[in-house]
């Protein structure tokens, strides 16, 4: 699967109505990913959401990957998983979830993105890009390395402190997918801004390796 476009990743703290229903509106406006990330609920609560979230996905034929819990991506059937510095081993998810999509954070780093395609990983992510409400302390990775990283051969997403604003930088920069979470779900009109950061998509024209 060619990952391109808006990657919505799920804020924390929703309700599963409120989570669906925002989550809803995002898939409407275009989002062309979605990431269930939740590291503060209970485990069948986050199960309970997750599985909600998938059937939603799934009718609007949008990956549903699971951030830092590849037993629940596993148990669910979800599209993939999402692993980080501190989460399972990039080989240990592959062999859990063949077939799958398996995204591994690199903040800064090509040469650990270097080592998680070799171990496996379909896309990395780079960030943060830019200042982060949710992980403000998160080293910044430069636009550069978007250009350097094309030789992986795989999408590349950006994450980290994303707006409407600065997203064409880092499109024309060659990211494959913006990872977006508040300047998404915390919209006035989530669909439209959904739609705002798809669009950048369509009028920019894929960067070569």
């Amino acid at each position: 699967m060619k990952l391109r476009g808006l990657y919505a990743v799920t804020p924390e703290g929703l309700g599963t109505d409120a989570l669906i229903a925002t989550v809803r509106a995002a898939l409407e406006g275009g989002a062309a990913a979605l990431q269930y990330r939740n590291k503060s609920m209970n485990a069948e609560l986050r199960r309970e959401q997750a599985c909600a979230l998938l059937a939603l996905a799934r009718n609007k034929r949008v990956p549903l990957i699971v951030n830092d819990d590849v037993a629940l991506a596993e148990q669910i059937d979800a599209d993939g998983a999402h692993v980080g510095q501190d989460d399972a081993e990039v080989a240990a998810a592959r062999r859990r979830l063949p077939g799958k999509l398996l995204g591994v954070s690199c903040y800064a780093s090509l040469p650990r993105a270097c080592d998680a395609v070799a171990a496996g990983a379909d896309y990395v992510a780079f960030g943060s890009v830019f200042p982060s409400p949710t992980k403000p302390q998160a080293r910044r990775a430069p636009l550069s390395l978007f250009h350097e990283a094309r030789a992986l051969d795989v999408p590349l997403v950006a994450i980290g402190g994303i707006t409407i604003g600065n997203a064409p930088e880092l499109v024309h920069a060659g990211a494959d997918c913006i990872a977006v979470i508040s300047d998404l779900f915390g919209a006035p009109d989530v669909r439209r801004r959904a739609a705002e950061f798809a669009r950048l998509f369509s009028t920019c024209p894929a960067v070569s390796p």
